[in-house]
């Protein structure tokens, strides 16, 4: 029974495998046209493009601002851009590197996408008694969805670490989703080395879980003992409040380990816009015409399923 259980888990892990190499592949040919169509460090809109490439080559100034401490998608990028110098041609190697980076973050998106897919087929199917919806077609539609969608070629895969933040977070909800709260805190200290925008979205993520899940935890306390509802409940909270520390943590000292000075979070989420019109900066993202698309790119094709 047990040596079953391994080929099946052999044969499941070989076939995500296959998968994200598929979606590699998917991905760097959606995102080719940054190798020599087109520069993105030169269009307008994605000028931190700009800086990224920088990162890349150890060449960033004191004058990129916060942008600089998103450092874990251009150091990701590096050494791809090392291989690619002098040897492919008409490519550029900065945009080749950062290429690779974002198809992996984009792969692994996708691949999150067809597990969480599963599994909420198969709960979904449990409680409609239909188990043919566990299938892996449910996770395939939602990573085809994902890939054609407005964002990746034109926001994941022209060099910028979006595409990085979004493999965190969805990760972030793998973690919660299935109960691996040991990997909520890698993900935190990873995802807050991609973009500092990851911490309060997983604060405000893991935080609505945490409330979304009591009355499910409740339910079940009621069929133990005290104790054992303590043990139970108390390590998800201790695992979520760690993230947070963690996260925060990395971020300080990154931006010491670059700067040479101390800065807290609220007093670097302070200096973001000069401290001011966030509320102004809100309104006018809600306006912005590439998060329309974007809405429009997954409501479109869910219209017509």
């Amino acid at each position: 029974m047990t040596s079953l259980q391994d080929r099946r888990t052999k044969i499941a892990t070989a076939r995500l495998a296959l998968l994200f190499c598929v979606f590699f592949l998917i991905a760097c040919g959606l995102g080719y046209a940054v190798l020599n169509r087109f520069d993105p460090r030169q269009t307008p809109g994605l000028s931190d493009v700009k800086i990224y490439a920088s990162l890349v080559t150890g060449t960033a100034s004191p004058d990129a601002g916060h942008v600089r401490f998103r450092v874990l998608v251009p150091w990701l990028a590096r050494p791809f851009y090392r291989l690619a110098q002098g040897r492919f041609a008409t490519w550029d190697p900065v945009m080749f590197g950062l290429l690779v980076a974002d198809s992996l973050f984009v792969a692994g998106t996708a691949v999150l996408i067809v597990i969480l897919g599963v599994v909420l087929g198969t709960s979904l199917g449990a409680s409609l008694g239909n188990r043919q919806l566990g299938s892996s077609a449910v996770g395939l539609v939602g990573a085809l969805l994902y890939l054609v969608n407005f964002a990746v070629p034109n926001l994941r895969l022209v060099g910028l670490v979006d595409a990085g933040e979004g493999f965190f977070l969805l990760a972030l909800l793998w973690s919660l989703s299935e109960f691996e709260l040991w990997a909520l805190p890698l993900i935190a200290v990873l995802g807050a080395l991609t973009k500092e925008s990851f911490i309060p979205f997983s604060m405000v993520l893991t935080s609505a879980w945490w409330f979304s899940t009591w009355s499910e935890r409740n339910a079940d306390h009621r069929n133990e003992d005290r104790n054992r509802a303590r043990s139970h409940s108390l390590p998800g909270a201790a695992w979520i409040l760690t993230s947070w520390m963690l996260s925060l943590a990395a971020m300080v000292a990154l931006q010491r380990a670059i700067t040479g000075r101390f800065a807290s979070p609220l007093q670097f989420g302070l200096a973001l816009h000069r401290g001011d019109d966030y509320l102004g900066h809100f309104a006018s993202s809600l306006h912005d015409r590439n998060l329309w698309y974007i809405f429009c790119g997954y409501c479109r094709p869910l219209s017509q399923t």
